[in-house]
């Protein structure tokens, strides 16, 4: 159940938020300012590489650097794959974690690690290993961990993560936006350097913009009608989202959303990408989630019994509304199941500006969901 009288009260909103996932999101803008100091002070804006690296590998655990290995790939393009190395392991504890290099990876390749940990033995035993084989490795993690040793050792280079000024590490923070932001700048510095990416110090400092301006909108002090995150997790109360996204960067951002709405609100919710979303998704607005199911009976105690979830189609686009698209196809689907259907779209701007506003929106979102929501927060 959804208390949306809670999302505007900004004091009880405060208070409810012991993981400070508001707090995050709103200095989203300023982790990409310290992590970008934080790249330029660990030598990476003085880079001269040689070429382009044939393939870029990412390793980390959790939300986080699925995140950043899924933009990053977004990003690149056909500039060069980029791959995340999946861990297995008994458990997803840093002890317990392994990572292992695709038998083909060697001297022209590239080994990015990204941690809000840093404690991961198993990264540390996958930069030796990158190091046997002649790749380059480079790692975000916490200053002064063990694996920035280990990223010594390997003849690496560690960029200190950009921490949050307010708080000690928490294991909330990891699939938190400030984590995200802190990972992936230094990266974005790395990879505009070795030409795989477009992210130079302005095209940064304008992503740092957009993630301030986005938050002042966002913001928990500002009205829900007038707050696209607020009205977005108020559209969301009892429903299914099903995120459609359409254009390179929106894809991430709409799994991001799916995974930080299951992992930080306790929400499901399915992510896909327009036009395969149409098919993929399709049978769930006329099955039991459709707007009409279960119209059941009418004396059915609708206070005891929970609400059942019904499907509703969330938008994203990084794109302009011209050129070719699916979104008329997606919304006359929608219309012919009566399924409501949230739409989000950036102002204009550079890509990565466009996927800042997406990611900072959804995050919002999610924070006003899982504070508001009763066994959250």
């Amino acid at each position: 159940m959804l208390d949306e009288s809670l999302l505007d009260a900004p004091d009880e909103l405060a208070r409810a938020d012991r993981r400070g996932l508001l707090r995050g999101a709103a200095e989203a803008g300023a982790r990409v300012r310290t992590a970008a100091r934080h790249a330029t002070e660990a030598g990476l804006a003085d880079l001269r590489p040689d070429g382009r690296p044939r393939a870029v590998l990412i390793a980390g655990p959790g939300t986080a650097a699925t995140g950043v290995a899924d933009l990053l790939g977004a990003l690149a393009g056909a500039c060069a794959p980029v791959t995340r190395l999946h861990p297995t392991g008994v458990a997803h504890a840093a002890g317990a974690l392994r990572w292992a290099l695709p038998g083909w990876a060697g001297s022209v390749d590239l080994l990015l690690l990204a941690t809000t940990d840093g404690t991961e033995p198993g990264l540390a035993v996958l930069a030796e290993q990158a190091y046997r084989r002649g790749c380059t490795v480079v790692a975000v993690a916490p200053e002064r961990s063990p694996l920035s040793e280990a990223v010594d050792g390997a003849h690496g280079l560690l960029v200190p993560m950009a921490k949050a000024p307010y708080q000690e590490y928490d294991e909330s923070a990891a699939a938190g936006p400030g984590a995200l932001w802190a990972l992936l700048t230094p990266l974005l510095v790395l990879l505009d350097k070795v030409g795989l990416v477009t992210a130079a110090p302005e095209t940064l400092q304008r992503v740092a913009d957009r993630l301030d301006r986005t938050a002042e909108r966002c913001g928990p002090t500002i009205a829900t009608y007038s707050n696209p995150a607020k009205t977005l997790a108020a559209e969301l109360a009892d429903s299914l989202p099903l995120i459609w996204s359409e254009g390179a960067g929106a894809g991430p951002a709409g799994r991001r959303f799916a995974a930080t709405l299951a992992e930080l609100a306790g929400r499901p919710a399915l992510a896909a990408d327009l036009p395969e979303a149409l098919p993929a998704h399709g049978v769930l607005l006329a099955g039991a989630f459709a707007a009409g199911a279960d119209p059941e009976d009418f004396f059915r105690d609708r206070v005891e019994e929970p609400q059942a979830l019904r499907a509703r189609i969330v938008l994203l686009r990084d794109r302009p509304a011209g050129g070719l698209t699916a979104a008329p196809a997606a919304r006359e689907l929608a219309l012919s199941h009566d399924t409501a259907i949230s739409e989000l779209e950036p102002e204009e701007g550079g890509e990565l500006e466009q996927i800042a506003e997406l990611l900072a929106v959804t995050d919002f979102a999610t924070a006003y969901l899982a504070l508001a929501t009763r066994g959250h927060g």
